[in-house]
């Protein structure tokens, strides 16, 4: 296949240089930046990967005129996981514009007028870099699974900025309805919203206190405390046990605050624009390779608002995700057999039930919680000896995990991304178990951090694993859905949005049964990826609706 590099030169030309298989430039073309699309549209008629800097800075422009990219190469991202990947020679990778890719990162509109007239990316060289990579790579004892991260990574960024292009369809006068309902008329700037002013003035009586703003939490609490009230904080899981009748309206005024901040009117005016919410989703914007969002809280899109989803007329939604993911992540890459015997069940929890493991469900998932995570007191540390004995691999390969990272190790997931090294006193002087205590506490803060370093550790080779696993689903399932469409890209099914297990596809009404069907085959392509021929299964839940929220 053949490989494309673009290169910026100046504000008004790219070029574009053509690699052979050994890396050596066989052909260069300068053409005015007015004319890039037209060029990649003709080029993508045969397959091609395209290597660029980063996706942020040049797929979006295609995409408003039009033109869809199969492949690329992003450098930025590759650099990213390949710099952290114990399963990497770092030598291979210095350069005096290493310090530059380091510091490379994504644009995205909210940031655009944060940037210099001078990109940074400009001061990088693409080719050098890209062969660095390939060179790392090709020495790479794993460089299989490596490969295959570095693709699904690249294949990700492509999928972010056509979301990001094609956006959620959002009725704005459903959500104003919503708010309307929950929150009363939208208020003048400055004021509260009347149900808040309402439960604001009971939340007063109750507690007898005429001026208190209950949007300050210090002020809420020393209200609490002089109303005879036990608490410590205002979370609302330790309000909820208290019979007092400032407690309801309180609990409620703070849950319809949190709709109000996170998604009321001025989230409405922000983010919604010609009947589409668009985010700006970040891959790899966790260290686990998890995705984030820039703008709009698009990772956290509460219940509540949901029916404001609505698909376009003669549209549906597909809506789907993957029932308890990490868990048979962790079978998968354990290689555990009887927990993938357990993950032959719909709810995976369930069948561990069944295999006897645990007597409950609510035991089982408390346990592999406790497994994941770190959990090792109360009813989740009463049921790790259990799940040891049933689960011996992939109880071992998380506890193995912790104790790497408690001696300060690196660790890495299945396709190699590796977790940051720890920092701090407790990673610079490990804990002396024969060290006399002393009056500062420093031995027992040390242990303390090694501990919850323990704990980030055991969580990051699951969830990162599980971040591949769902890098390859969208990946595969992407190129499924255009296959399945005709016609220019907005005429296609496609995926409009994604919250870390769970996908959202706007199709033509008329196509839904085969998206349905495509995003379950691309859930199994995504299993044998990563896991091979290894039994794990990975069931989803799809739901073909006209509202987002209809999905249950």
């Amino acid at each position: 296949m053949h490989r494309v590099v673009l290169l910026r030169r100046g504000g008004s030309a790219v070029e574009a240089r053509e690699l052979a298989d050994d890396g050596t430039t066989t052909a260069a073309t300068r053409l005015p930046t007015a004319e890039l699309a037209r060029f990649v549209r003709d080029r993508e008629r045969a397959p091609v990967r395209w290597v660029w800097d980063d996706t942020t800075r040049w797929y979006p422009d295609l995409l408003t005129a039009g033109v869809r990219v199969e492949r690329c190469t992003d450098l930025r991202l590759s650099h990213a996981v390949l710099r952290r990947s114990p399963f990497v020679d770092q030598a291979l990778l210095a350069d005096d514009q290493t310090a530059g890719w380091d510091a490379l990162q994504p644009v995205t509109a909210p940031d655009a007028a944060l940037f210099p007239l001078e990109d940074p990316a400009d001061r990088l060289d693409p080719v050098a870099e890209h062969e660095r990579q390939q060179a790392a790579l090709a020495a790479s004892a794993h460089r299989g699974r490596l490969g295959l991260l570095l693709a699904a990574e690249s294949s990700g960024a492509l999928v972010a900025a056509e979301m990001t292009a094609a956006g959620l369809p959002w009725r704005a006068d459903v959500h104003e309805r919503i708010l309307t309902e929950l929150l009363g008329p939208r208020p003048a700037p400055g004021q509260r919203p009347a149900v808040l002013e309402r439960l604001a003035g009971e939340i007063r009586v109750a507690l007898a206190a005429p001026d208190l703003n209950p949007d300050s939490p210090g002020a809420v609490l020393r209200a609490l405390q002089t109303a005879g009230l036990p608490v410590d904080d205002t979370r609302s899981w330790t309000l909820e046990p208290i019979d007092h009748p400032a407690v309801p309206p309180l609990l409620e005024y703070k849950k319809l605050s949190r709709l109000l901040t996170a998604n009321g009117w001025s989230w409405l005016d922000s983010w919604v624009r010609d009947g589409r919410f668009r985010s700006w989703f970040l891959p790899g914007g966790v260290v686990t390779g998890r995705w984030a969002s820039n703008g709009g809280g698009a990772l956290s899109v509460p219940t509540q608002v949901r029916p404001a989803a609505v698909a376009d007329d003669g549209w549906r939604l597909v809506v789907a995700d993957v029932a308890q993911l990490e868990p048979r992540v962790l079978a998968g890459m354990s290689g555990d057999v009887a927990m993938a015997e357990a993950a032959r069940s719909a709810d995976l929890y369930q069948g561990m039930v069944a295999g006897g493991a645990v007597a409950t469900r609510a035991e089982a998932k408390v346990g592999m919680l406790g497994a994941m995570y770190g959990g090792t007191r109360g009813e989740s540390g009463r049921m790790l000896p259990r799940l040891a004995r049933r689960y011996p691999r992939a109880i071992g390969l998380v506890e193995e995990a912790a104790r790497a990272g408690e001696r300060g190790e690196v660790v890495h997931t299945l396709l190699g991304r590796g977790s940051p090294p720890p920092t701090g006193a407790w990673a610079e002087r490990p804990v002396d178990l024969g060290e006399a205590p002393d009056r500062s506490g420093s031995r027992e803060e040390r242990e303390r951090a090694r501990r919850a370093w323990g704990r980030f550790t055991r969580n990051f080779v699951v969830q990162g694993t599980g971040a591949e696993w769902t890098l390859c689903w969208l990946a595969d399932l992407r190129n499924r859905l255009w296959r399945l469409g005709g016609g220019p890209g907005d005429s296609r099914p496609h995926l409009a949005f994604f919250l870390h297990d769970e996908v959202v596809v706007h199709t033509p009404e008329h196509l839904a049964a085969d998206v349905a069907d495509e995003v379950r085959r691309a859930a199994s392509t995504a299993g044998r990826l990563l896991f091979g021929d290894f039994p794990v299964d990975f069931p989803l839940d799809v739901a073909v609706v006209r509202s987002w929220a209809d999905a249950g």
